[in-house]
């Protein structure tokens, strides 16, 4: 499966927004271990959002592409909430796929679709 994880990036110092993003991509790990394929949108939107100009526009960006990545996904790992990882959610759960809070929920892969 492709499994969103979503959590809280946004923080007050850049140290916290790190950590955040640890947290994340160490979810995400856990999640390829269990065979499938990870996806933060965060991390495609980043990039992206370094490249442009008006400050103004950061969050939008990265909610756009975050939004954008979670509608091809087949699951979500939440873990933690925030208003832009519960939209992603939401989108989730709007079509009736997986929500899962902890990665031991997340059914372990067939060696036929295996990521790993």
């Amino acid at each position: 499966m492709l499994i969103a994880v979503a959590g809280p990036y946004s923080a007050d110092t850049s140290e916290q927004r790190q950590r955040n993003l640890d947290a994340m991509n160490e979810a995400a790990a856990a999640v390829m271990m269990r065979g499938h394929i990870p996806v933060i949108g965060v991390n495609a939107a980043l990039p992206v959002v370094e490249c442009l100009r008006a400050e103004a526009n950061r969050y939008e960006a990265i909610m756009a592409i975050s939004l954008a990545l979670v509608n091809k996904c087949e699951a979500i790992l939440m873990i933690g909430e925030s208003p832009g990882a519960n939209r992603e959610r939401d989108i989730i759960k709007g079509k009736g796929l997986p929500v899962y809070k902890d990665v031991s929920e997340i059914p372990l892969a067939s060696a036929s679709e295996s990521a790993t």
